[in-house]
């Protein structure tokens, strides 16, 4: 073995082949040392297969497609307005024009103001799809906290994307570290 390695190290006769080889010994064999346990889950189809998941979609599902029906007829009486006034505008005076046109501006206006309170980003669908999912997702998160503890996985990514890594041993987190390093104090 000392001899082989002798070999291998001798720089002068040390070719571009044998120093790939000594480069891809060091690099697997400190690979091997510290070898991470890794997993992938597919999270949607864990959710999706759940009943509990599956009750709540349907009914944020059923909910979103009432209040979808709500604002389109909210909408379409924002247009029967819109082409009353077409067809009256030619008998109306200026000041009746201005009246009709701001009273449609003003009920569009609320109906958009609606819709962004149903379906907005911080809108009822949205306060209504914590309060019934997250509960699920949180079950769904302990399982794979205990499922990584029992198996010793380090990291466990989400192949569907949506989620990046669902979990990882608090032992590989370097921001206290890093934020040390760069002398922040938060």
């Amino acid at each position: 073995m000392a001899k082989f390695l002798n070999n291998i190290f001798n720089l002068r006769e040390m070719n571009t082949k044998n120093l790939l080889f000594v480069c891809m010994f060091i690099l697997g064999s400190s690979f091997s040392s510290v070898a991470q346990k890794i997993a992938v889950v597919d999270i949607n189809e864990v959710l999706s297969s759940l009943p509990d998941y599956q009750a709540a979609q349907t009914e944020l599902d059923r909910i979103a497609a009432e209040w979808r029906q709500q604002i389109a007829q909210e909408f379409d009486k924002v247009k029967s307005l819109y082409n009353k006034f077409q067809a009256e505008q030619v008998l109306l005076s200026a000041e009746d024009k201005i009246k009709k046109e701001e009273e449609i501006v003003k009920k569009e206006a609320e109906v958009r103001e609606l819709q962004k309170n149903k379906f907005g980003p911080e809108g009822e669908l949205f306060t209504k799809r914590q309060e019934m999912v997250s509960p699920i997702q949180e079950k769904v998160f302990a399982a794979i906290e205990t499922y990584a503890a029992d198996k010793a996985i380090d990291i466990i990514f989400d192949k569907s994307g949506s989620a990046g890594i669902l979990f990882t041993n608090p032992e590989f987190d370097k921001t206290a570290d890093l934020k040390k390093r760069l002398n922040i104090k938060k």
